[in-house]
């Protein structure tokens, strides 16, 4: 059994995805550390004696009028800011579709799958609790959405040992969500269509690509270019963020003749950290702000829209995910890795319940300034909570066979860069001196 282990699902995973896997989740981690802690200063300073300042500085307005861009300093961390987020995302989706696990259907079947009933059933939820509460379906999008930094602050906090092909699942779910999350903003969250600023901003996008195509260097070339298109996307009537992802998905991921690493991935290397550290994080800190009284948290739980909410997170994530792979599992035949159990999955399913950045940012797109839309935030950060609780148990509680199959997989006696489990004939059924190979060159590009 364990020599099948690389053809099994959750099995040992080709050096290069896992170097890759490993980095991006390396950032992902600390960035969710600096999120927790902004979410939480974001909380008690909405709730102290302060909290006027707070929203003082929230509803700020600054910008260039003339150009259609006086916002709010919370609405320049959800339409700005976080289009550096969402560049990171289109990156991250055109890295799996190139060489990760979506770049073949074989591959890409299961994590798509669990993925996607991983934001139907939340959704379906959602919409049958507030039919039921004769409430606005508007929010029907708020609990589709996976924050993978915030659940990785979680098991960082928790000093899990999840090996990496656990770590990866979870992050392919969260790429598929953040396309889910990318459609839903672009279709439905457009208004007042402004045709010749969007005419621009797609003119602006065929620019970049050229630029790319041409193997153009240099930031000057891209970085106001990048300004342009988000600013007329923007006064387009789309969200901005979209903006990013487009631009993400442009950029080329394979590396030419003499390129040390494709361009991809010289500006995720530059940007996820402040993607990571600073974007994400400061948009928590001007979102999350919603007051947790008593009777704050009793009307999440007696409103439909914030109950929908809670139980499509909570409830239908968990089980959607689970569900999805378990089907999936069974229809493409995938074999369970022997060393875990669906228990694991299981518990991976109820960690991917935390939707933090992209629910609040949906939350506010769904019921802009009004007493649902703070009742919906609520209940995001509510969902998210008891997610976070109930995964800690259930991961914690196989933390042993985590830590040993973690310590398996980075064992490396003889100190040359490459884990010796991938030169003992075990490693994806490479021989050793292609699994040597692949640990010179490193993550692909």
């Amino acid at each position: 059994m364990r020599t099948d282990r690389s053809r099994s699902f959750l099995g040992l995973l080709p050096l290069p995805e896992r170097q890759a896997v490993t980095e991006a989740l390396r950032t992902e981690t600390v960035g969710g550390l600096v999120l927790l802690v902004a979410a939480v200063v974001a909380v008690v300073w909405a709730n102290s004696p302060w909290s006027g300042a707070y929203e003082n500085i929230r509803d700020f307005h600054f910008g260039i009028p003339a150009l259609g861009l006086d916002l709010s300093v919370g609405h320049w961390t959800a339409d700005g800011l976080l289009a550096v987020f969402f560049l990171v995302a289109g990156i991250e989706l055109k890295r799996e579709l190139v060489v990760g696990e979506l770049r073949t259907p074989a591959t890409a079947a299961l994590p798509v799958i669990a993925a996607v009933c991983g934001m139907v059933v939340p959704a379906a939820l959602y919409v049958v609790t507030v039919s039921a509460g004769g409430g606005s379906l508007d929010g029907w999008a708020v609990p589709m959405a996976t924050d993978i930094a915030f659940a990785l602050a979680v098991l960082a906090v928790l000093s899990t040992h999840l090996p990496a092909a656990l770590r990866a699942f979870l992050l392919t779910l969260a790429v598929v969500d953040d396309l889910g999350a990318i459609l839903i903003i672009a279709v439905f969250f457009t208004s007042d269509l402004n045709w010749w600023a969007l005419a621009g901003a797609f003119a602006g996008l065929v620019i970049f690509y050229a630029l790319q195509r041409l193997r153009v260097r240099g930031w000057w070339w891209y970085v106001p270019l990048g300004l342009a298109i988000w600013a007329l996307m923007y006064n387009g009537g789309v969200h901005a963020t979209v903006a990013g992802v487009a631009m993400g998905l442009i950029l080329r991921t394979t590396r030419d003749e003499g390129e040390d690493a494709s361009p991809a991935s010289k500006v995720s290397h530059l940007v996820h950290p402040l993607s990571a550290g600073v974007v994400v994080p400061l948009f928590a800190l001007f979102a999350a702000g919603v007051s947790v009284s008593a009777e704050a948290l009793g009307d999440v739980f007696t409103h439909p829209e914030p109950l929908g909410v809670v139980i499509g997170l909570f409830a239908g994530k968990a089980l959607g995910i689970f569900a999805g792979t378990y089907l999936a599992a069974r229809f493409t035949r995938a074999r369970l890795n022997p060393d875990l159990a669906w228990a694991d999955v299981f518990g991976l399913s109820v960690l991917a319940g935390i939707g933090f950045t992209v629910a609040l940012l949906i939350g506010e797109l769904t019921f802009p300034g009004s007493t649902t839309g703070e009742q919906v935030k609520a209940a995001v950060l509510t969902a998210s909570v008891l997610a976070a609780l109930v995964a800690a148990l259930l991961l914690r509680s196989r933390n042993a066979v985590y830590r040993r199959l973690y310590e398996a997989e980075t064992a490396d006696e003889d100190a040359d860069g490459i884990p010796d489990i991938y030169q003992s004939g075990r490693g994806e059924g490479l021989p050793a001196a292609e699994a040597a190979r692949h640990g010179r060159d490193g993550a692909v590009s």
